[in-house]
């Protein structure tokens, strides 16, 4: 049994060649695009990847489109064109799913978060578990902004590590980027604040498998705390150790408490306006 490659493409040119370097070992690379102009699907057709297109609207219906392309194998790898796939990592994939008594439907894994050319031990709050390997006809998604992935059964965890270039397209891609994000957020956060509370049970539990109700938990404590980007960069920087980072953990925090007060300005905007008052 082997695994088939899912890749969701705008605009990678930049990322995508090594990306898809280091998934060389599958048979079966799928790459759906959503309108790119700067080469990107001539390089997964170099390649070899079989590319699809569809006109993106939302990153959730989008995501759940990808999961209805004709795969060859149960099984999809489904990296962002700026994350790389370690050898240790293609290894532990392809052994799990060749497991004959796997109960698993899908597999999180921890990524290094790579900025100017280094790993951002502290300040990335590693480690984070993401879901990357599962059964396509076993997964949805939640939430637009922040996509959250929920697997129809148990999930395991994965050793091995991938890495994430996610600085590779330039600081105004990453700002850009999040200036959208920070508008759902926004409207994400006060939803919250109104309907829903703290699982303060999720935030003492520390075993991988909960990692993602833990996050959760945390954020929606986040939501509820005064002066939140002051404390987000004390947090990174300071109790998670950002320290250790040297420069570019200074600047990654500072940059990640700037993307907190847009959030919190965002949140202000939409409450003055749902009063009637002048922003």
């Amino acid at each position: 049994m082997s695994i088939s490659v899912l890749i969701l493409t705008k605009n990678e040119a930049a990322n995508l060649p090594r990306c898809l370097e280091s998934v060389a070992w599958s048979d079966d690379i799928v790459v759906l695009d959503s309108g790119s102009t700067d080469g990107t699907v001539e390089i997964a057709r170099a390649f070899g990847a079989k590319v699809f297109h569809r006109a993106f609207d939302d990153e959730a219906t989008q995501r759940a489109y990808s999961l209805t392309l004709p795969f060859k194998h149960h099984w999809v790898y489904n990296p962002d064109a700026d994350e790389v796939a370690t050898v240790g990592l293609r290894d532990e994939m392809l052994a799990a799913v060749a497991a004959p008594d796997r109960a698993e439907v899908a597999y999180q894994c921890r990524f290094r978060n790579m900025f100017m050319g280094r790993w951002l031990r502290y300040s990335s709050l590693y480690p984070t578990w993401v879901i990357r390997l599962f059964r396509p006809d076993r997964m949805r998604f939640e939430r637009q902004i922040n996509l959250r992935y929920v697997a129809d059964g148990p999930v395991g965890a994965l050793e091995s590590h991938f890495e994430h270039h996610s600085f590779n397209n330039g600081l105004d891609a990453w700002f850009d980027k999040h200036n959208r994000y920070s508008s759902g957020e926004a409207r994400e956060s006060l939803a919250s604040l109104a309907n829903s509370r703290v699982a303060w049970r999720s935030l003492v539990d520390f075993r991988p498998s909960r990692a993602r109700d833990r996050r959760r938990a945390l954020k929606e404590l986040s939501f509820r705390m005064p002066m939140r980007p002051m404390l987000r960069f004390l947090y990174m920087y300071l109790w998670r150790g950002g320290v250790l980072d040297g420069i570019p953990g200074f600047h990654y925090c500072a940059m990640v408490s700037v993307y907190e007060y847009m959030i919190v300005l965002k949140m202000l905007e939409l409450r003055r306006r749902a009063a009637g008052k002048p922003l």
